[in-house]
């Protein structure tokens, strides 16, 4: 059963709050489309989901269902529950203008930076130096030689991952802007985000 559904246009951002328990799906409306997700909890802004303790404390980049995703004090944050794609990022940091400067000569570009700092300022949650997603429907590559890589996503239209909250959350999601690489198929499309 949905008791809330929004459609986040593409190149643009959405915020919204998770209580204990419910489960969040995102949605790849049309494939092959990125969505950079963040998570404070509600009660204690200090602490939110953070990739690089998933990383430490799963020992894998490959998520299935069943797997706990950790907050920076390593404590349950959200959990996966279903994921029709398999492939997702906890690798990279959410673009920013200065990076399409340095990697694709363009000022003044949106970015997933600016639509998630926009979207948790409705909540009175400060920007901070730089945001570390979970990248949902990112395909990430490391290649043997070390060098990282980010591909083409594997999703398809419709495909999905949902999440249930490990306590009282404060989400934000951006549809991610960049066409000018293979991160979301060279086309920027909308994510659709239901709490079920």
């Amino acid at each position: 059963m949905i008791k809330q559904k929004w459609r986040i246009p593409a190149t643009r951002g959405l915020g919204f709050r998770l209580n204990q328990g419910q489960v969040v799906r995102v949605t790849d409306v049309e494939g092959e489309q990125v969505a950079d997700f963040i998570a404070f909890n509600a009660n204690d802004l200090s602490e939110r989901l953070d990739p690089g303790v998933t990383l430490d404390a799963l020992g894998t980049t490959n998520i299935k269902p069943g797997d706990i995703l950790y907050s920076t004090t390593y404590k349950p944050i959200l959990t996966i529950v279903a994921d029709t794609v398999g492939r997702h990022d906890f690798i990279n940091a959410a673009c920013r203008s200065e990076m399409y400067e340095l990697l694709y000569n363009k000022k003044e570009h949106a970015s997933c930076f600016h639509n998630l700092n926009q979207a948790i300022a409705e909540f009175q949650i400060p920007a901070p130096d730089q945001q570390y997603p979970f990248n949902l429907f990112m395909n990430t590559v490391i290649h043997p030689s070390g060098k990282i890589s980010v591909e083409r996503p594997l999703s398809k239209a419709g495909d999905y991952i949902e999440l249930r909250a490990e306590m009282d959350l404060i989400v934000a999601v951006s549809a991610c802007p960049c066409s000018e690489s293979a991160c979301n198929g060279f086309v920027c499309t909308p994510i659709d985000v239901e709490i079920m």
